[in-house]
């Protein structure tokens, strides 16, 4: 029972604070984690609980009188409707999880906002967290989320197995899967075209002269890396140029491994004129080590940077649609959720190449 000015305290419970520690509305400090319920309503309107339940529900039968003086104890002791059991009769708790790879990463802002958007359209909460590329926590946080009982799941995924979800699937949690596939289940998907993407910037490098290109990327068990480096790889074949595999480099994304791949690859009597990088992190630590070669190097990122534009000369990249691809997901999540039987789904977005300068330089000393 929450404690008031004119309510008696519970045997047991602290004693209200001395002069200078009381809570701004001059009455005890709230005993946090606890909160009011119908009956402390009905107890300072002196009406019974279900007079409450009537005025809370929006039912008749209630004098205006009545009616004014339930709203102002709601008013006065805060409080709130706990939907949870009507929600769960209904067998829907209007929720949908979302797991990140990194909510801090300026990539996923923009796609955890579009999720956010279209499950607010359809009067539901959503509820997200970060795996830090851990598959370990990638599963504790799905698992959390299904716990707690989510309508809907959209992962990105850092792990390759995905079995765990199947219970979970069969129970009616509709999942979607973005930005990765699942691994080793049949589930929906919305990704960007990062082959196709990747073959289309370093096509773009070639076109401009450059014939040492250096690819540097995310670790080869992500599928984003993989499909990327894929790419590459392809995009250097249709011009029939040989790729000196000490011009690739796979690996986490700190920029300590960066920068000195980056430096490795851009040293030496023949050094790469050219550098395309995986993603936008990378591309962050490979400008920084260019900004201080004495010679220019030509770079194509893979994603989108702020600022970019303003660099000079301006970054070229590979331009994914990440609120487009959060938009895509969580529509054909709600669209699941509303009975849409069809087989599991594939979606692949298009990339976008955005050409600002770094891309356009000509090779140096060649």
């Amino acid at each position: 029972m929450a404690i008031s000015a004119d309510t008696p305290r519970a045997a047991g419970s602290p004693a209200p604070a001395a002069a200078g520690g009381t809570h701004a509305r001059g009455g005890p400090p709230p005993r946090y984690g606890t909160r009011p319920t119908m009956k402390d309503v009905a107890a300072r309107a002196g009406v019974g609980l279900k007079t409450v339940s009537r005025v809370v529900n929006g039912e008749p039968g209630v004098t205006p009188d009545t009616e004014r003086r339930v709203q102002e104890a709601i008013t006065a002791l805060g409080f709130r409707r706990n939907d949870s059991a009507r929600i769960l009769r209904k067998g829907r708790t209007a929720s949908v999880g979302l797991v990140l790879e990194d909510l801090a990463d300026p990539f996923y802002a923009p796609l955890n906002r579009a999720v956010e958007e279209v499950a607010r359209s359809h009067g539901a909460l959503l509820i997200n967290g970060s795996s830090a590329e851990d598959p370990e926590r990638e599963r504790e946080l799905a698992l959390a989320f299904c716990a707690r009982r989510v309508d809907g799941l959209i992962v990105i995924p850092a792990g390759g197995d995905h079995r765990y979800l199947e219970p979970e699937i069969a129970a009616g949690v509709a999942t979607v899967f973005v930005d990765r596939p699942a691994g080793l289940i049949d589930a929906d998907a919305v990704l960007s075209d990062s082959y196709g993407g990747a073959r289309e910037g370093v096509a773009h490098l070639i076109a401009h002269g450059h014939r040492r290109i250096g690819f540097i990327g995310d670790r080869p068990r992500i599928h984003t890396a993989a499909e990327r480096l894929r790419g590459y790889r392809a995009a250097m074949a249709d011009a029939a140029l040989p790729v000196d595999e000490n011009w690739v480099s796979l690996g986490p994304t700190a920029p300590e491994r960066v920068r000195a791949e980056a430096e490795r690859m851009l040293a030496g009597p023949r050094p790469v004129t050219a550098l395309f990088t995986g993603n936008n992190r990378v591309t962050v630590t490979a400008l920084r080590v260019i900004a201080r070669l004495p010679r220019s190097v030509a770079l194509v990122g893979f994603d989108d940077l702020e600022l970019a534009d303003l660099l000079s000369p301006g970054v070229t990249v590979v331009a994914q649609d990440a609120a487009r691809l959060g938009r895509t997901a969580a529509e054909l999540l709600f669209r699941r959720l509303e009975g849409a039987g069809e087989a599991p789904r594939r979606v692949e977005l298009p990339t976008r190449l955005i050409v600002r300068g770094s891309g356009e330089l000509p090779p140096a000393g060649d």
